[in-house]
């Protein structure tokens, strides 16, 4: 059961968002629902885990390493087989490499990795090496990412920009002003966290770097470049553009705090990117006015022929701690016209500042209610929406509420895991900044669904190797998979279908 300090926390949060939550037991665990909207969402609990590795060689010889930052499913390979296991590939994304003692001229890319879902819902605790066969994982290959020319991208901080310009066959508009490695051959250089995956093969990408989205070929060629609002740009004193991570701007994304979160209706072709917390000029600067982050939404139905569109901004209001500061977001998810999930979380973990992590949750939030921005004052940076974290009395934020934990003892108990003390290798690790979710396809259930998540280990291996070159980061620190079953009751199990391309 939870414990009475996670219920108060749960209901406190739940409160001040406007859920109230409700206790069910299951075969495995407590389960956990809240209301919105007139509907009841439940977590039914943790069911599967897996691992890479920290070892793990890809195809090109680097360590296989970061691949939590963003996950997808590749398009038509989910299958549920007539034993009820479940198979597919998903697409992983690392995000600049191994980064510990400082930027790297890591070329940006995209994993496959097979896998086979074997669903657990029993009570007794499984062994670690049992546990990892809930979620069996198997590296399938890579694909390098490049930008114009057949340049490679990399890894290493911005320090350099290259103005806008136009002219690249296919290219439907002028690139606009592009972050750079200063290197002896500038390479466009990026910090990957959000994907979504298309139909067609290629992909969207979102980076904490511009920050900007990006449309990348199936393969890995940059097609397309979306820039966000003036107000989200890191800009100087005197309003010039600097894509440095290395320290704040004066106003726009607060550094190493971009676009993490990316997720598409696919109905509408509707592609949504949030900030990680808020901008410098909204109270980004402090973890305790950093509440106040901005959605932004794009039309994405003909990337081919235009620049997509700007068609929504938001804002969210993120969960404090205790202390009062500000749990950033490391994902988001649609869910359904409106709504979404969203993975926010403190730093604790495994490799992170203190082995007990308080927060770690797959939350939801509506923005049905919420005040659209897009297009107005706060558009300029100028004209904050949270001064000092308060926000303008004109902005209605979205309705954010508590939902799932990926800390609950008794859950992580079941798989041999845990959070907090010891540091060993069944310590949750710190870092978690990927959601993805796929039908359960059952029939007593149809709104059931499994909410795939994974961890960044941040390349930590003491055999790594960067470009050829090993490395040795003091510690080994696996890549860690966890997958939830969860009832959404807003959601129609054949959007989420054609999502991923499965078989009805």
């Amino acid at each position: 059961m939870h414990s009475v300090a996670r219920l108060l926390s749960l209901v406190a949060l739940c409160i001040q968002a406007g859920a109230s939550p409700t206790p069910a037991s299951s075969a495995a665990a407590a389960a956990v629902s809240v209301k919105l909207n007139g509907l009841t969402y439940i977590n039914k609990g943790l069911v599967a885990f897996g691992l890479i590795p920290s070892d793990f060689r890809e195809s090109i010889g680097d360590t296989l390493g970061g691949i939590g930052s963003g996950i997808a499913f590749k398009f038509g390979t989910w299958l549920k087989s007539a034993s009820g296991t479940y198979s597919g590939t998903l697409i992983a994304q690392p995000d600049r490499g191994f980064n510990v003692d400082g930027t790297t001229d890591y070329q940006s890319r995209r994993h496959e990795i097979d896998f086979v879902l074997t669903p657990y819902t029993g009570s007794a605790a499984l062994s670690f090496a049992d546990a990892q066969k809930t979620l069996a994982l198997t590296y399938k290959s890579t694909i390098l990412g490049f930008e114009r020319n057949n340049t490679k991208t990399s890894g290493l901080d911005p320090l350099a920009i290259r103005p806008a310009q136009s002219g690249f066959p296919g290219v439907p508009a002028a690139d606009p002003e592009l972050p750079l490695a200063a290197t002896s051959e500038p390479h466009l250089a990026v910090d990957a966290e959000g994907i979504v995956a298309n139909s067609d093969g290629t992909f969207w990408v979102s980076d904490e770097y511009g920050p900007y989205i990006y449309l990348v070929g199936a393969d890995g060629h940059l097609i397309q470049t979306i820039q966000p609002p003036r107000a989200i740009l890191p800009l100087t004193k005197k309003g010039a553009l600097n894509f440095t991570a290395q320290v704040n701007p004066k106003t726009g994304r607060n550094a190493n705090q971009g676009f993490e979160g990316l997720t598409l209706d696919a109905s509408t072709q509707t592609l949504y990117a949030m900030l990680q917390s808020a901008t410098i000029q909204d109270g980004g600067d402090d973890k305790s006015t950093s509440r106040f982050t901005r959605l932004l939404a794009y039309d994405v139905s003909a990337p081919a022929t235009r620049r997509p569109p700007l068609v929504g901004e938001w804002v969210v209001p993120l969960p404090l701690s205790d202390k009062g500061n500000t749990q950033a977001c490391s994902e988001i998810h649609f869910v359904s016209p409106g709504l979404f999930l969203a993975l926010s979380r403190d730093g604790d973990g495994r490799s992170g500042d203190d082995n007990n992590s308080k927060y770690r949750q797959a939350d939801l939030f509506d923005i049905s209610k919420a005040t659209d921005i897009h297009g107005t004052k706060f558009d300029d940076p100028a004209n904050p929406i949270a001064d000092d974290g308060d926000l303008d009395k004109s902005i209605k934020a979205a309705n954010y509420v508590s939902f799932l934990s990926m800390i609950d003892k008794d859950q992580l108990a079941r798989f041999s895991l845990h959070n907090g003390k010891p540091d060993d290798p069944t310590l949750l690790n710190a870092k978690w900044e990927s959601l993805a979710l796929a039908p359960v396809d059952d029939p007593a259930f149809p709104n059931d669904f499994f909410l795939f998540t994974a961890s960044d280990n941040d390349f930590i291996s003491t055999k790594g190797v960067a470009s050829g070159k090993p490395f040795n980061a003091g510690a080994d620190i696996d890549n860690q998979f966890l997958v939830f079953r969860v009832t959404l009751p807003s959601v129609s199990p054949g959007s989420v279908h054609r999502t991923i391309g499965a078989q009805l």
